[in-house]
Formats: C-alpha cells, structure tokens, sequence
C-alpha cells in the first residue's frame, strides 16, 4: 500500500480523458445575448451590406433589447419600431443563434405567411447558421434520417420551427419554450378558422415556466395594431440620446428635425428640446453611443422599447426627409397612402386615420329661415323613407340647379306596422302639397322607401302599387366596389321593382355635399323653422358615420363606421341617402333643361315645375 507521500502514476491518456471531461461539464461563461452576438455572430455576403463580424456598438440601441430577449427573469420583450434599424438581424435571427448554442430550447419562429417563413429559413436563416462557426455543426443538412428541413431544424437540446401566421396546422404541433413573432401588425386575424394565431402559438408555451415571447413589428393602423396593444401594456421604453452640447438626454422625435423645404441635399440639423442649439446628424449619431433607454411604465412585467429611423445607424437623415417630402406631397394631393408608409416604416407609428367625417354643431349652427315652406329655387322634391318597428321616419328633400338640395320637412309617422292605418298615414304624407312663397304647391316626384328591415313583404306590396307614382322599393348593400344605382330587379316573393343602392357610394357623395360651404350648386340647406323637424339629433344622424380605411385579409379597403359607438341612430343619414338616390333614378330633365336656360325663362320654368309630381 503506498504511503501518503508516495505518488501515483496515472497514464498520460486517462488524464486527457479526464481533461475533456472538465471541459464537457464545466458550465459555459456568463453572456449577455448581445455579448454572445459580438464573440460569435457572423454577418453573411447575401443579407449584409458588411458581411463578417457581428459588432454592436454600430447599432448601440440594439444592446439593452437584446439582453432584455437573453434575460432568463423577462417573459415577454416588445419591439415597435420602424423598418431600417436591423430588427431582423438583431433580435430574430441573433436570439435564434443564442438559444441554439449557449441555452438550447425549442424555438417557434412566425412570419405573416407560410410563404415568408420559408423566405425565411432560406435566405436569412440558413446563411446565417452555415457562416456562424458556433452554429454550423449544430443542425445536420446532410443526413436524411435527420428530420431536417426548410421548416424545421433539430439541434442539440432543441429545434427550431418555422411557420406561417395563416397555417392553422403549423401552429397546433409540439411544446415550445421561446416564441419569436416577426411582423405581428401583418398577421390575420384567425389562423383559417382556428382564431388568433398570436394566441394559438402562446398557447404551446404554457409547459414552460421560462418561456420566452418576443414580438417584433413595424406598426399600420391606429387602433387595430397588435405590436402597439402590447406595447402600451409593457414598460414602453424610448432611446434617448443626449444632446451634443448640453448633454440633455431625449428621444428624437420629428418636430426636433430642421431641413430646407427648398434644397433637400443641404444638411439635415436636429434641434435639443432644451437648450434648442442645432446639431448635426453625425455629432447626433455619435452622441448617441451614449445612448439609453427611458422607461414611461417601469413597472410593467413586459419589457417594450420603441426605435424611430432617426435612431437608426443605417439610414441617413437626408433619405428620411426626401421620402418625407414626396409623401407630404401626395398627401396634399389627396393620396394619404404614402404619408400613411411613411409613418409607420420611418417613425415607426401607427398611422391614425382621420377619415372622412363632418362635425354636426357645423351643420346645426348653418341652419336658415326660409321665405316658405319651399323655397323658390327648389324644382323638384323627392323622399326618403325608413321603416321601423313601430314608425317611419321620412325625409323630403328639395332639389335646384347643380343639385343644390334644401331639406323641407323631417316627419316621424308612428304606428303599429302590422296594420294598415299606418300605411295609409304613409300614403297620404307622400301625396300631400308643400307650398312655396307665392303657394304653387310642390308635390313629391320620387320616393325610396328602404325594405332591408323586418317589414319587407309589406314594403313591397307598398311600392308596387304606387310604382306609377315613383314610390319605389330599394335596399342598401354596402363596399367600395357596389354602384350608387343599379337597374331595378323583381326578385322577390311580391315581383316589386327593387333597386339595390350601394350605400357607401351614396354616403361619399354626401359628405361631399356637405362639406360645401358656399351656397350653390351641391350646397345643403337646412330650416330653422321648429316644425320643420331639423332638431339637434337630426345633425348628429346626419353625421354619425365617417369614412375610414382599414386592412381586411390583408387588403386595404374603405368603409363607413359610426363616429361614436354609443350613438347609432344614423336614419338621417340613411333618409337623405335614399332622397338623393330618389332623384338619380327619376332623373328630372327638368334640372338639365333649367341649368341650360337663359334667367328670364327659369322664371317661368319654376311655375310650371310646381306641379311636378
């Protein structure tokens, strides 16, 4: 037996063994994600302007989001921001490369569509592991027992899975530990019919108490915008930078930025909030190394950081005012779209829609006394009707010169539609006289009485009898796509002419109506006479809708929408939709004839045009 001071020979092989094994088991050292990046990520020729080695400190703001992603004690990291500040690079592909090599995990990678996750997996994932040395071993392409493919890729300890917001089934397969959601504002709003797909994917965390969710994302539309829910929900983190000359730390915002709205080349400045010296962008961009984040709602569980282009350290400030400028101009030229891109890809916003809409103490306050029941300009009258459970509300609309319209009576007819008194109170208000100043009496030349309600049948029967008269049977269809007027079909169970409106058509043509502030051709007029029913919440019917655009399976569209939710009594709006629609389908030569002839003879036509009807 050897003594304790005698030594032990041990082969030189088992002490190599042993060697390796310390290496094996010994823990791997403390990194940040982003320190992780700077040691072992390598940038690849086909996705970077400077393939080669990863560094930080040229976006500096992008440091503080990606610890955030590697922290283990952050659940949740938001990301609002807009489109040039390396967000893909930064906290997809670099969290995808941290997991993988230093904390392995089952990782769920989702793009808007099936077809740009493949995009993906081929052109952002795949040089990034074959040209990164710490990843390039990891995922086996050779093999065909490997499993791998364009969509999912196994490593040691864990996979990565790649799927489309729009693929239901992608989203319904195994547990996974860390959730990156790329361009969030652009998914739809179900997964084929399986709902959320947001929700679907967070759903297959719910084993994992370190699970991790990063959401990333250029915002769209104000009020429909995921990326901006969540992130008025989380800490709602700026990058300040402080001011190359007074040190003042703040977000660079596009009020501070000053350019010649005539030389767009010459030099963009930024001025500091508080000592208000200008600076130019590189003594900005340079300051900005310094740079941090500032925290609205530090409280918050979820970390959210926002980054505008200003930020940014790929982009220059002179690119971000040119694009500015040609947006500002179709904007003045009545195209928002381009502001609208502009918002979300530069300041990376929501874009607010303004919509079209009208304020209804305007219209209120515009109201005038007319010389008689109908004034003399007025050529002809039409209606329109609307029918309710247990009323008709009717609108007669006059109508001169370049559509000129003035509103003359605003009735509410009450009783009980299941019988006939009420139909013929109807009935013998769409017969009765309205009398001008000199009391020529003006009757009704064209009634729209609206069937898509409870009471259709007797709608019809209503309109086909009188069908000689003008007092016509019509329905509303909505979309930006469906004419105003449409020839009349007898498609129903009466075989009643019925004419299909297209409402929003109608509504636009209004608005523009309305808008009119110089009396004329297409200007409103309204009484001020009581008895004449243009009360207070007339206007606001009038006015309850506004038009707005929004994104529907992906496609921008437009459409009208009530301007308060809690207010949804829109019938007059309705009324004057279906008056106006009245007058397009009788088409009165009248009007053509009296806008075509000399002043003496309008006179005289005027007369004769009282008995129009």
């Amino acid at each position: 037996m050897p003594s304790r001071n005698s030594t032990v020979d041990i082969p030189e092989s088992t002490l190599e063994m042993l060697a390796r094994c310390v290496a094996v088991l010994k823990p791997p050292p403390e990194l940040t994600l982003s320190q992780w990046a700077d040691r072992y990520r390598m940038l690849s020729a086909e996705s970077s302007a400077e393939p080669g080695r990863w560094h930080t400190d040229k976006a500096p703001y992008q440091r503080e989001i990606m610890d955030a992603i590697g922290d283990p004690h952050v659940r949740k990291v938001v990301i609002m921001s807009a489109a040039q500040i390396g967000k893909t690079d930064a906290f997809i592909l670099n969290t995808i490369g941290y997991y993988m090599d230093y904390a392995p995990a089952p990782m769920l990678v989702m793009q808007p569509t099936l077809d740009m996750g493949q995009t993906f997996s081929k052109d952002r994932l795949a040089p990034m592991l074959r040209d990164t040395p710490e990843l390039r071993d990891k995922v086996d392409t050779k093999s065909r027992y490997s499993g791998n493919t364009i969509l999912k890729k196994n490593f040691p300890g864990g996979h990565i899975t790649i799927v489309g917001a729009n693929s239901a089934t992608g989203l319904a397969s195994r547990p996974i530990k860390v959730l990156l959601a790329d361009e969030v504002d652009r998914y739809p709003t179900s997964a084929g019919t399986e709902g959320d797909p947001l929700s679907l994917a967070q759903k297959r965390q719910t084993t994992f108490w370190d699970k991790k969710t990063v959401m990333v994302s250029t915002p769209v539309i104000k009020g429909h915008s995921r990326i901006e829910t969540e992130f008025n929900q989380s800490t709602r983190e700026e990058w300040n930078v402080p001011c190359p000359e007074c040190g003042h730390y703040q977000p660079l915002v596009w009020g501070g930025v000053k350019f010649d709205k005539d030389d767009l080349s010459a030099p963009v400045e930024y001025a500091c909030e508080r000592c208000g010296v200008l600076s130019s962008e590189y003594a900005w961009k340079k300051a900005s190394k310094r740079g941090r984040f500032v925290a609205e709602n530090p409280t918050a569980e979820a970390r959210g950081f926002h980054l505008n282009t200003l930020a940014s350290t790929f982009c220059g400030w002179n690119e971000i005012v040119q694009k500015f400028a040609v947006a500002h101009e179709q904007l003045e030229q009545g195209n928002p779209e381009g502001m609208k891109v502009w918002v979300n890809t530069e300041l990376g916003e929501t874009w607010e829609e303004q919509g079209e809409q009208l304020e209804d103490g305007d219209l209120f306050q515009r109201r005038e006394i007319y010389e008689a029941e109908v004034p003399d300009d007025v050529l002809v009258l039409t209606a329109g009707v609307d029918v309710q459970d247990d009323r008709f509300e009717v609108e007669v609309v006059g109508w001169g010169i370049g559509k000129e319209s003035w509103g003359i009576r605003y009735q509410k007819i009450y009783g009980d539609l299941l019988k006939e008194q009420v139909w013929n109170d109807l009935d013998a208000f769409l017969l009765s006289a309205f009398y001008k100043k000199d009391g020529t009496p003006m009757r009704i030349l064209a009634c729209c009485v609206d069937s898509g309600g409870h009471h259709a049948n007797a709608v019809y029967s209503f309109c086909k009898e009188r069908y000689d008269r003008r007092v016509l049977a019509i329905k509303g269809k909505g979309g930006a796509d469906v004419p105003y007027i449409r020839d009349p079909s007898t498609n129903n169970r009466v075989k009643a002419p019925l004419f299909i409106l297209g409402v929003d058509a109608g509504k636009a043509l209004l608005y523009k109506r309305l808008a009119h502030k110089t009396k004329g051709p297409n200007y409103c007029h309204f009484p001020a006479a009581e008895e004449a029913g243009y009360d207070e919440l007339y206007f606001r019917g009038l006015t309850s809708e506004k038009l707005v655009t929004r994104f529907r399976k992906g496609r921008m569209t437009t459409m009208w929408v009530l301007k308060d939710e809690k207010y949804k009594r829109n019938e007059p709006l309705d009324l004057r939709n279906y008056a106006t629609a009245a007058l397009e389908i009788a088409n009165p030569v009248q009007l053509r004839q009296e806008a075509a002839a000399p002043p003496k003879q309008r006179q005289g036509r005027r007369r004769l045009n009282g008995g129009i009807g």
